[in-house]
């Protein structure tokens, strides 16, 4: 039996201690500040108020002031906080985690910097270690919602990071029978894919939201226009993943990650708003309080890929669907440009 000790108590990583905790591990969930009322309702009853789940009986609870007995011990730490927790992860946690234990986050995401060039978390994380320490930063990517992964729901993600044997190591205390790992050194390939299915995803949504105000009713449906806009964002992701360097093998993980996306959640609900003619302030109005990485992805996709274009990089004309959500989120109203996914191609003979 091994340790396994969980910084944040969000959805995602309270999902993961179900197969840690039934491979007969001892599970530790510390909260983060904002998750104190998540904390004290698992102390009573194992009930997560929001992934509303019950937790396993058994697991060990712990506010943040108590991180440093989380950590005694631990054989590996799984880092659950979401990518607008990054600062207070990067400048409060990174900083005093060990040195000898494996650590892998499921925070997806990407900074872009001012020349364009995109880096994932994991890197961002790396930034962020003192001098003089090293640690072993892992990540988890790939389509798998929290409450699904509870419900034990087959799911298939890709744990990433620069050694073999560590991730072969993680693999063995948390795969399961419907906990399926793929195993990767590409981190650069497998975040980048997984956080750009936010901003695409917000694209073939606004096809459920032009469904919905063409036929006048909600929960109109056309799969054509949803699975023509789906093609058009997997063509450009992979552009964009080969353009930072990744590998396309990996777009397998943003491929479908970008499927559960379009098929629920906040994404889902700000991209049919769109679609339905709301303006971008509009929507934003109507979903006041809810956190929406999908727009903070898509504006700093847009904002590396036209960087790169004016250093000669990319030609922004490959990137139509993506230049026409940085256009909506500016303010225009939604027009997909179709004609610009069409193309021709021949053998020459």
């Amino acid at each position: 039996m091994s340790t396994i000790t969980f910084i944040c108590a969000g959805q995602m990583a309270s999902a993961i201690t179900f197969p840690a905790f039934e491979n007969g591990h001892e599970v530790r969930l510390v909260g983060s500040p904002l998750d104190r009322e998540i904390i004290e309702g698992l102390r009573k009853d194992n009930y997560h108020i929001t992934l509303k789940r019950t937790l396993h009986d058994g697991i060990r609870y712990y506010q943040i002031e108590e991180l440093n007995e989380a950590l005694e011990g631990a054989d590996l730490i799984v880092g659950g906080v979401s990518s607008f927790g990054l600062d207070w992860f990067c400048n409060e946690i990174i900083p005093i985690l060990p040195e000898k234990t494996p650590i892998i986050t499921v925070t997806k995401g990407m900074v872009d910097r001012p020349d364009g060039t995109m880096v994932p978390y994991p890197y961002i994380f790396s930034e962020h270690v003192p001098a003089g320490k090293k640690l072993n930063l892992n990540a988890i990517g790939g389509p798998c919602t929290s409450y699904e992964l509870a419900d034990h729901d087959d799911s298939h993600v890709v744990f990433c990071g620069e050694d073999a044997e560590t991730l072969r190591f993680i693999k063995g205390l948390l795969e399961t029978d419907y906990y399926h790992i793929s195993l990767s050194d590409d981190v650069t390939g497998v975040e980048c894919a997984v956080a750009l299915k936010n901003a695409y995803a917000l694209g073939i949504t606004l096809a459920v939201g032009l469904a919905e105000k063409r036929d006048g009713r909600i929960g109109a449906i056309h799969y054509n226009s949803q699975a023509a806009i789906f093609g058009q964002s997997i063509k450009e992701m992979t552009k964009l993943v080969e353009l930072v360097g990744g590998r396309p093998e990996n777009m397998i993980h943003g491929a479908g990650d970008l499927y559960v996306t379009v098929y629920g959640g906040r994404t889902r609900k700000i991209g049919t708003l769109l679609g339905r003619g709301l303006t971008i302030k509009e929507a934003l109005d109507e979903l006041a309080g809810v956190t929406l990485e999908s727009i903070v992805i898509a504006e700093r996709t847009s904002r590396a890929v036209r960087n790169l274009a004016a250093r000669g990089r990319l030609d922004l004309a490959d990137f139509p669907l993506l230049m026409h959500i940085d256009e909506i989120l500016k303010g225009e109203k939604v027009n997909i440009p179709w004609k610009k996914f069409t193309w021709e191609s021949f053998e020459s003979k």
